[in-house]
């Protein structure tokens, strides 16, 4: 009789604490990133905090998190004022966050990391004890990551599993998660936040997540709170809201997403060709093997595939970045390699992936960085003198027509959001009069709705006016919105081809899925 009574004492520990913030405000000097912002975080709910980029969502969980000190305003939990300075004080509240870049140490394994995440880490660890606790709480985790295998040799999901997973080992009640799908498939996607679903609708967790997935939030969370230009702009039910409700409080106005329009090439030429091209990961095992495609003028072909099945290290060898084992590109019927000359010559141009880490210098200036493919011609330069004058006109002229938002074009880049980053990028790279061929990376990755719609119409206006596009996403719905033509790509191959008209959605899953 004592132990049944005992076991709801047990499932009451185990409910997760209310969290609420009351009118915070978060300045720093004159700009103020957070106004009066409430939100109240039911215990066992699922709730999305959305809006823009620098809608001042970030601001508001690092204040929670205690990575920042709010100007004013409070956090409670369960109805008593807590100071909350650092993350290690949220830890002792049951509140963990998980962010949108890995925070695992590569060279060590999974079980050394989650043991390296614990606030009471020991000087010595009894490894063999460690290892047993370890596996019995994979055992009874919503997803499993192999723990003896370094964190280098995991998949982007895994990786994205295993941070999870840490906060769940840390016994945390309270998930924070940051654009926690932004490097999973669709059926990724789907399968983590199920499962972290479950682990809600049970009890045993509650979740305030950021997202810019309106599929993910109308299938899986309970309630919205939206923030626009550091202000509350709304609260709701996702059973009572629309999408394009969701969208209005975001933007202050109603907006559908705009259908694409596609103009048809009665007379395509070959651009680009890749015949047989094999390419090695850093480490020499074979990335790329031995893929062939042809992108036509006027087409986006669309390449699929889970992270870390060789998308990466084939853009790489089309940019110039990575040389290929064996095999040969073809652009406009002449051999390429990817050089700067070569580039110039066959108006060849890229959106990369992680732009400020690939295709810009963070510290030097918006109109230094958006230069960098004119710099050395007339009229930015005069023999070996940069005009720094027609540099800084043309910068002007593309932050107008590209709506960047920056301070000036002296800005150093790397100030600028994400979405304004791959904007200026964006500009650069399609402000040529003439571009061959456009080849665009997770072009919209971790960017907001209106960032994303606006790099979908330019690279479909690009498609439009001739331009052959190769388009390698890991989001699924960017690639069936917009391909002509749409491929998977699975352990280095290419699995599956199909016009966009005759794509089978689940057959492009199980082949992503390596079926």
């Amino acid at each position: 009789m004592t132990t049944v009574t005992s076991r709801p004492t047990t499932v009451e520990l185990e409910k997760p604490p209310e969290l609420e913030v009351l009118n915070m405000t978060k300045q720093f000097g004159s700009l103020v990133a957070l106004d009066n912002v409430s939100l109240h975080l039911k215990p066992g709910t699922f709730h999305a905090l959305l809006g823009e980029n620098g809608a001042g969502k970030s601001t508001l969980v690092k204040c929670i998190m205690g990575f920042y000190m709010p100007t004013s305003g409070k956090v409670l939990i369960d109805k008593q004022t807590q100071t909350i300075a650092s993350p290690r004080d949220a830890h002792k509240y049951g509140i963990g966050m998980v962010y949108q870049h890995f925070t695992s140490v590569p060279a060590m394994t999974v079980a050394e990391n989650l043991v390296l995440s614990r606030y009471d880490s020991a000087n010595v660890i009894n490894w063999q004890r460690e290892y047993e606790q370890l596996q019995t709480f994979m055992d009874t985790a919503p997803f499993q990551v192999p723990l003896d295998v370094p964190i280098a040799q995991l998949a982007a999901g895994q990786k994205q599993k295993l941070e999870i997973l840490k906060q769940l080992y840390l016994k945390s009640k309270i998930l924070i998660l940051d654009e926690p799908t932004s490097v999973l498939t669709p059926g990724e996607a789907d399968e983590v936040l199920g499962l972290i679903r479950e682990e809600v609708t049970a009890g045993k967790l509650s979740v305030l997540m950021i997202s810019h997935k309106f599929r993910e939030v109308t299938a899986f969370v309970d309630e919205v709170t939206v923030l626009r230009k550091g202000k509350f702009a709304g609260h709701g039910f996702v059973k009572d809201l629309s999408v394009a409700d969701m969208a209005e409080m975001m933007m202050g106005e109603r907006r559908e997403p705009n259908p694409v329009e596609k103009t048809i090439h009665p007379d395509p030429k070959a651009v680009l060709e890749i015949k047989e091209i094999h390419a090695n990961k850093d480490n020499g095992i074979e990335a790329v093997c031995g893929v062939s495609l042809t992108v036509h003028s006027g087409e986006i072909v669309g390449i699929a595939g889970i992270s870390g099945n060789g998308q990466r290290e084939l853009v790489e060898v089309l940019a110039g970045q990575r040389v290929a084992t064996s095999g040969q590109i073809v652009v406009s019927g002449s051999p390429y390699r990817a050089t700067r000359a070569e580039m110039f010559k066959h108006k060849v141009f890229a959106l990369p992936e992680e732009p400020l880490r690939n295709a810009c210098v963070p510290h030097m200036t918006v109109a230094e960085n958006m230069a960098l493919r004119t710099f050395d011609r007339t009229p930015q330069s005069h023999g070996v003198l940069l005009i720094l004058k027609a540099i800084r006109q043309m910068a002007q002229g593309l932050i107008q027509q590209f709506s960047v938002k920056t301070p000036s074009p002296e800005t150093p880049i790397s100030n600028l959001s994400g979405g304004n980053v791959q904007r200026a990028v964006l500009a650069r790279e399609l402000s040529a009069q003439h571009i061959n061929l456009l080849i665009a990376a997770n072009p919209c990755f971790g960017l907001d709705f209106a960032a994303v719609e606006f790099i979908h119409d330019q690279i479909v206006a690009a498609r439009n006016q001739g331009v052959a596009v190769l388009l390698v996403s890991e989001d699924l719905d960017e690639l069936l919105k917009l391909s002509d033509r749409i491929m998977v790509i699975s352990g280095g191959e290419f699995v599956y081809e199909s016009s966009i008209a005759e794509a089978d959605f689940a057959a492009i899953g199980r082949s992503m899925a390596g079926h």
